[in-house]
């Protein structure tokens, strides 16, 4: 089978003794091996034995069980035997798991659809298990890829929303909305987004022109939202006015762009990366508020404080 027909798992999303509804697969080499059939169940040791092992690029289920897959993450939201820590943990990699698939999907509308439910377990968890959203915010930072840094940037963005009082339906439209921020990055090289260092002049003026590619992509689709494209269109937009690609003036930049600018920035800056070290969380809030104070909504910046602090009761 062609690897398009699967997608990646992280083996800290099954719980060791409870029996899976579909196979699982150890890729070795370049071929798809059987490692569980489905009804059959890890042990506690194996499972922890394998953690070492997995990389992110070694444990696969069939596409055709995707839905499975997401039924048993859903049970797994609803299961009484597991701490809301431990659902955060699962909630968080089973989402980066099924990333990859929407971005890679060509059919935008589908990918925004599916995407919801992801956006939706996040909220249920904020409501029901605040300190869990916490712990997960935490979890977040930990690696740069593109699918990790979009999910991240939801889950911060989901937090600072909350933050400003934002209502559930709203904070959908905010979570969908920061997923697919850098979704016109599809139409930028793969060799200046993957690039190590700076980038030259012409390089950098074709990664700016994302903001536009993404608004292509997203107009071509019926039922998305002008705020979802507004998050898309006008993260880099500055509350001083010297953002791009309008140089937009602080509130003439839409609500959820202002969130996403921050979260963005924030990601970059607490995120492990090739050629950075990361900072700390409130060094790089405080930095963003000190030496980067223009850039940014100033009440969504003090806002931003109240999700950090909750990060650090979770650490």
């Amino acid at each position: 089978m062609e690897s398009s027909s699967y997608f990646r798992i992280r083996l800290t999303t099954i719980r060791p003794d409870k029996m899976t509804s579909f196979d699982i697969f150890l890729h070795i080499d370049g071929k798809y091996l059987l490692y569980l059939r489905a009804g059959d169940r890890l042990s506690d040791g194996k499972i922890k034995a394998m953690h070492g092992r997995d990389t992110g690029d070694t444990f696969f289920v069939r596409s055709e069980d995707k839905q499975k897959y997401r039924d048993w993450v859903r049970e797994e939201m609803n299961s009484s035997l597991i701490n809301p820590f431990e659902k955060a943990a699962i909630l968080r990699e089973s989402s980066v798991a099924l990333m990859e698939d929407l971005f890679e999907n060509p059919d935008v509308n589908q990918a925004l659809d599916d995407s919801r439910p992801i956006i939706t377990d996040f909220i249920d968890l904020m409501e029901n298990a605040p300190e869990a959203m916490g712990f997960m915010i935490s979890l977040s930072g930990h690696d740069f890829y593109t699918y990790n840094h979009s999910l991240d940037v939801s889950i911060y963005s989901l937090g600072l929303g909350k933050a400003l009082g934002y209502d559930a339906k709203t904070l959908e439209e905010l979570g969908v909305g920061a997923l697919f921020h850098d979704i016109g990055k599809r139409n930028v090289s793969l060799d200046i987004l993957c690039k190590k260092g700076g980038l030259t002049d012409p390089e950098w003026e074709q990664m700016k022109m994302h903001p536009q590619y993404g608004l292509v992509i997203l107009n071509n689709h019926p039922n998305i939202s002008d705020a979802i494209k507004a998050a898309c269109f006008e993260h880099h937009e500055s509350w001083a006015g010297n953002g791009y690609p309008q140089q937009l003036v602080a509130e003439e930049i839409h609500p959820f762009a202002r969130i996403v600018a921050i979260t963005d920035t924030y990601d970059a800056m607490t995120t492990q990366r090739s050629y950075n070290v990361p900072m700390s969380p409130l060094d790089a809030v405080t930095m963003m508020k000190e030496k980067l104070a223009g850039r940014y909504d100033p009440d969504m910046l003090k806002a931003m404080y109240s999700v950090l602090f909750k990060i650090k009761v979770a650490s």
